[in-house]
Parts: C-alpha cells; sequence; structure tokens
C-alpha cells in the first residue's frame, strides 16, 4: 500500500522520508463504484400513457343498468395491416355493406366519432367501443386511444372482438 524510504544521513542534513502510495487499490475501488451506478441507475426514462380511469365510485353496483343501443355507440374494429374498420350496427344488422374501413388518420378518426355522437339520440351514454384482433399491433391500439384523447370523448371500453363481428371482418378482409 504505502511505502517509506528513509534516506542516510550525508553531511549533517536530516534524513528525509520519500512516502509513496500505491494506488492500484483506488483504481479497483473505482471501476467497482461506475459498475455499481451503471447496474442501479436508469439509462431511459419508461413511456408511460396515461389511461383515463373512471373515479372510484361509492356506490359501485349500481342500481339501473344502462343499455346503450347501436346509435348511441360507435364500435372500431383494429386490423392486421394497419387496418381500422368501424360500425354502428348489432349482430342482426352487420354485414360487409356497412363494415366500413378507415386509417389512423385522426382527423378521419375524429370525425368519425364526432358524426357518431352529433346522431346519438342520448348522448349521455354515448360509448366509443375498441375491439382489437389477435392480427392489430400495439401501435394501432394506442394510436386509436390518442385519437379518442383527441376527440375529447370520455366513454369509452376495450374488449374481445365477438364472433358475428370477426365473421364479417374475415370476409372483407380475404
Amino acid at each position: 500500500m504505502a511505502e517509506i524510504i528513509a534516506q542516510d544521513k550525508q553531511g549533517g542534513k536530516q534524513r528525509k522520508k520519500l512516502i509513496r502510495v500505491d494506488m492500484t487499490p483506488m483504481v479497483d475501488l473505482g471501476f467497482l463504484l461506475i459498475t455499481f451506478f451503471m447496474f442501479t441507475t436508469n439509462f431511459t426514462k419508461p413511456n408511460v400513457m396515461d389511461l383515463g380511469l373512471p373515479a372510484k365510485d361509492p356506490d359501485p353496483y349500481p342500481k339501473k343498468n344502462v343499455v346503450i343501443n347501436d346509435k348511441n355507440q360507435v364500435t372500431f374494429i383494429l386490423g392486421k395491416d394497419n387496418k381500422v374498420f368501424y360500425h354502428q350496427s348489432n349482430s342482426n344488422d352487420l354485414n360487409t355493406g356497412n363494415l366500413k374501413e378507415t386509417d389512423f388518420n385522426g382527423i378521419h378518426i375524429s370525425k368519425i366519432i364526432s358524426e357518431a355522437y352529433d346522431h346519438a339520440p342520448n348522448k349521455d351514454v354515448f360509448t366509443i367501443i375498441i375491439k382489437p384482433t389477435d392480427d392489430a399491433n400495439y401501435k394501432n391500439f394506442v394510436d386509436m386511444l390518442d385519437n379518442i384523447a383527441i376527440s375529447k370523448k370520455e366513454q369509452y371500453g376495450v374488449t374481445d372482438i365477438k364472433p358475428w363481428e370477426k365473421k364479417v371482418y374475415e370476409e372483407l378482409t380475404k
């Protein structure tokens, strides 16, 4: 670690002591500290998406069930190859003629949402439903949520695609 070299007296001079410190252990300690901080530090901040979750309801079991009919909702089906389809139909009325296709352009989706909202008989229960297929990718889902946030509609839901919708969707994408 440290080494002391003593020199003899020469001509009545005092004896000088030279001190030499070995820095090798300090270098090892420096590398250990750098390694520790590299493993414990986040280099990038995680990207977090803010979902509009409902506030805690004091009465979690409402006394009346609200039924949302076809005209009080718009359903978006996220498909493969960056395609999105939408409709306002039920299981009996949905066919390849009224399952329409659009793209993820915010102007188009916002326009579809606002037109559906304007024609809704009961605007208080107007809901946007997102149904991603197995072929949809995560980016398209995030884009859809961003478009809903742009349209400033707060009631939306995410659910699985129903078999009757999947049948019509598959007919269109063949």
